[in-house]
């Protein structure tokens, strides 16, 4: 068994829900008392939310390529990023080291194309929604996302980050978030795309009035899958000087 590398901490809440779920999958495929090989740096969410907050993402990147740097150091075969929101900077932080970045993006597109799914509604953060390295990156792997307006970007971002990120999870907001999946669907949206590491929390996405794909979910198995030979190996990236 190969060992998972997972920068956590963005939020904690997020991230115990990945050292959940990769547990559980190791345990369901090898039996027994079985667990994953895990190496976690969790980070001050509040850290990153201030260079977010100040769009100073070149500092991100470099916060998260010294941990993703360490992790590897620490004898992790592959890295996590575990939030959507920060793979804004995955490209750089890839950059920094000589094994896998395992991106949630791509995962997510496959599990959406797998399941037929071409026209997703895209929950998530304003950074994820509106920056477009998110879309981009799904388009070039033939998934067209849709976001919400204006005013439903605004207080899906908030219930983020003033209630999930912070242990708050409101039958309110699930009702909000369940409305604007709605209006996607009146609209066109063929399934939504759980696009934050923490609305999981809140949307079970097998009780939605669209499919739903947990990017948290998702993201976890492409790392048991990896660390258990069962994916090919990606080639491995030149590490930075």
């Amino acid at each position: 068994m190969k060992m998972i590398g997972l920068i956590g901490g963005m939020s904690f809440e997020s991230s115990a829900v990945y050292y959940r779920l990769v547990n559980e999958a190791v345990r369901e495929r090898l039996g027994g008392l079985a667990s994953a090989e895990v190496l976690m740096h969790s980070v001050n969410f509040e850290e990153i939310v201030t260079l977010q907050k100040a769009g100073r993402w070149d500092d991100a990147a470099r916060r998260l390529g010294d941990v993703a740097a360490g992790l590897e150091r620490g004898g992790a075969a592959c890295v996590l990023i575990c939030t959507n929101t920060m793979h804004l900077v995955a490209d750089s932080v890839a950059k920094r080291i000589g094994v896998p970045l395992i991106h949630i993006i791509d995962e997510t597109a496959e599990a959406l194309k797998a399941a037929g799914a071409r026209r997703p509604l895209l929950l998530a953060t304003r950074y994820t929604m509106e920056h477009g390295f998110y879309a981009d990156r799904m388009r070039a792997r033939g998934v067209e996302v849709m976001v919400p307006d204006a005013e439903d970007r605004t207080a899906t971002h908030d219930i983020i980050f003033s209630e999930l990120c912070a242990g708050h999870v409101l039958d309110t907001s699930r009702k909000r978030m369940i409305s604007i999946i709605e209006k996607a669907r009146e609209a066109g949206a063929d399934s939504v795309i759980l696009g934050c590491t923490e609305i999981c929390l809140l949307l079970d996405p097998a009780h939605l009035p669209l499919p739903g794909f947990d990017s948290t979910a998702i993201h976890a198995r492409a790392a048991v899958d990896f660390a258990l030979g069962h994916r090919p190996v990606i080639e491995k990236r030149t590490v930075a000087a």
